[in-house]
């Protein structure tokens, strides 16, 4: 027969475990109901994530310059304008989204918000520097001002995202130049009259302006006379990107192994295009080879890009225009497609 003892340590074992069980399900089921209230700052957020307050961080992102798809996953292209922002604004460029990030984060769409505000209230009779509205002056590396800002701006909504600091800096001054290539115009950095007019006319939507070039038809992209290409009106902002990245080398020449040893190359090979073009738009972290793409992302046709690859080659198709160093003439955009026999086809998820 059992003793005294005995009995009790059973009856204080089951209590113990009841215990543990309840606090167990407890924790397992807190997170859950937090996360689906929690708040841009009430936890670290990173890659992989998702929920409401991701959703909060990435219309941050987009007032703030940073145009991310409000989708509450934290995938590649927010961490990509995460880290972007936290470059701008001197804090460690890591992708982590914790206090001081967020901090940044509302702080900066406050200064915005606050800064059209008072340009809205001030018309046109701005005359002092600081206070300059885009277009009373010419515009180039190294100045400063509201009106850089503007500037910077009315770059990001053309599909050429770009920090929006008000320094006038080599970001800057590079997507300038491609806004400058896309549209027909030399590419000398410079933002005069006709910069100005062609950035207010895409941002109208094509309905108003004086500059003739806007964005192309619905769906599909434009093929310029210099062989660089324009979004379509309809384009989501990561595919702008793709194209604008795209714009950025699509003249330069030819080269084996360029675009995987480093973004930055004086030419680049066919996989290391297709790299670099993702990366712009946010969409891939690291360059690829033509092998490494036929198990990347998902399999068949995307709606606004798929990638063509095989062990010997890799081309994409991007809002209908062909992006290939196979038959580039004078740019690896091109309008005429090619057969895709013996190729494998993916794309990136949900474009």
């Amino acid at each position: 027969m059992p003793s005294v003892h005995a009995l009790a340590w059973k009856r204080l074992r089951a209590v113990l475990c009841a215990a543990v069980a309840a606090l167990a399900a407890t924790s397992t089921l807190a997170p859950s109901s937090a996360l689906a209230d929690a708040h841009l700052g009430d936890r670290t957020l990173r890659k992989g994530d998702s929920g409401h307050d991701v959703r909060v961080l990435q219309d941050y992102l987009t007032r703030d310059g940073y145009r991310t798809p409000i989708a509450g996953t934290f995938g590649p292209m927010t961490l990509h304008n995460v880290k972007r922002f936290e470059k701008a604004h001197h804090l460690r460029a890591d992708g982590i989204v914790g206090p001081h990030v967020a901090h940044a984060l509302r702080s900066v769409a406050a200064q915005r918000a606050a800064s059209r505000s008072r340009a809205a209230h001030a018309g046109d009779s701005g005359g002092g520097t600081g206070s300059q509205h885009l277009g009373q002056r010419v515009l180039k590396k190294g100045m400063t001002g509201h009106d850089v800002r503007v500037l910077q701006d009315f770059l990001t909504r053309a599909g050429f995202d770009t920090p929006i600091v008000g320094r006038f800096g080599p970001e800057t001054l590079a997507n300038v130049k491609a806004f400058e290539r896309a549209h027909g115009m030399t590419d000398d950095g410079i933002v005069g009259p006709q910069v100005v007019a062609a950035l207010r006319h895409q941002d109208a939507g094509g309905a108003s302006g004086s500059h003739p070039v806007a964005d192309a038809p619905v769906g599909h992209a434009r093929l310029l006379s210099n062989g660089l290409a324009v979004a379509p009106s309809d384009a989501p902002a990561a595919v702008r990107a793709v194209i604008a990245a795209g714009n950025r080398i699509a003249t330069k020449p030819y080269l084996w192994g360029g675009g995987h040893g480093s973004w930055n190359s004086s030419g680049y090979d066919c996989s290391g295009s297709v790299s670099y073009a993702l990366h712009g738009g946010g969409l891939l972290s690291a360059s690829l080879d033509s092998s490494g793409f036929e198990s990347w992302a998902s399999s068949g046709h995307g709606r606004w890009i798929t990638i063509y690859t095989n062990a010997g080659h890799a081309y994409m198709v991007v809002a209908g225009l062909r992006f290939d160093t196979s038959g580039a003439n004078p740019s690896r955009w091109q309008s005429e497609l090619r057969s895709n026999d013996g190729f494998v086809v993916r794309h990136p998820s949900g474009y």
